[in-house]
């Protein structure tokens, strides 16, 4: 027997989920009717598509091979769909991204904002995470990340460099110790990530300037910044966020600018898909030009 579409979608929802729950709920059906249909979709095919551990479901050599496929099949009913809707050059449907806090809370508001007033038919989800979205389980359609992922079937677009500066607020400032030099900073209370909590080395902002201890920590850059806006201490903290905290100014800014790049990550089959393309085309156009256009009035 061949399978049809919605074997297939059973198929790779498992694949991506890893687990029958995982795959229930992608799909919004119950684990167990999920795996009643794996096990039927293995009996006609004759052979065995995933391992069975506690650990979860991972694809057998055979599984590998009809994922390829699968993600074939799932390319092209995308493509089928978009054509079907595409015939006004509106798009449409669901698109879900996954980015780092910072980008998430400063700079897709309007990016997204933007796209869906020339596309209103277009739904945009924001997934905001102090870690990298995981792509390969289908949580989000795009990634932006800190650095491109090590390894995997993605198509990775660097999208602009942004960057970044020691900062406090003015009212701390003046009741602060002296702040002429890099080594002044030992003298005050730093701002900063959760050491153990770091999930990409390019947001460890502090080692290189010796500071051991974070005196007020967070997992979410918007949290930093909300400590420093109440005078706290020194920090680092992106150029782009920075007209949104009127009160906090660069210190020490000819001896510490940190520069980083955000990189648009995607599935390397949805570059057949193009709503995705567009989709993705709008989203790099639009996050350039609102960085550059944020740290300018940084």
């Amino acid at each position: 027997m061949d399978p049809d579409w919605d074997d297939l979608k059973v198929f790779l929802a498992v694949a991506r989920g890893e687990s029958l729950s995982e795959a229930g709920r992608l799909l919004r059906r119950d684990p167990a009717t999920i795996g009643r249909r794996v096990a039927r979709l293995e009996e006609a095919m004759g052979v065995a598509l995933f391992t069975r551990s506690p650990a979860g479901y991972g694809l057998t050599e055979a599984g590998q091979r009809l994922l390829a496929h699968a993600e074939e099949v799932e390319a092209a009913v995308a493509r089928g769909a978009e054509a079907l809707r595409g015939a006004r050059g509106q798009l449409s449907g669901q698109v879900r991204i996954g980015a780092p806090d910072g980008c998430a809370t400063f700079v897709l508001p309007r990016v997204c904002a933007a796209i869906r007033a020339e596309h209103p038919e277009l739904e945009l989800q924001v997934i905001a995470l102090p870690r990298v979205v995981n792509l390969s389980r289908r949580e989000a359609d795009f990634a932006i990340t800190v650095s491109p992922p090590p390894a995997g079937r993605f198509t990775v677009q660097k999208i602009v460099d942004y960057h970044l500066h020691l900062v406090a607020h003015r009212r701390y400032l003046r009741r602060a110790p002296p702040l002429t030099r890099l080594a002044d900073i030992a003298a005050h209370p730093v701002i900063g990530y959760i050491p153990d909590m770091i999930f990409d080395k390019e947001l460890d902002y502090l080692s290189d300037l010796g500071v051991e201890r974070v005196a007020l920590a967070s997992n979410a850059a918007a949290v930093q910044l909300g400590f420093l806006r109440e005078g706290t201490g020194l920090g680092v903290a992106h150029d782009f966020a920075l007209p949104f905290f009127p009160g906090l100014v660069k210190v020490l800014a000819e001896e510490l600018r940190l520069t980083r790049s955000y990189f648009l990550v995607r599935h390397a089959g949805d570059r057949r898909n193009a709503r995705l393309v567009r989709v993705g085309d709008l989203l790099a156009e639009g996050i350039r030009a609102e960085v550059v256009r944020l740290e300018s009035l940084a």
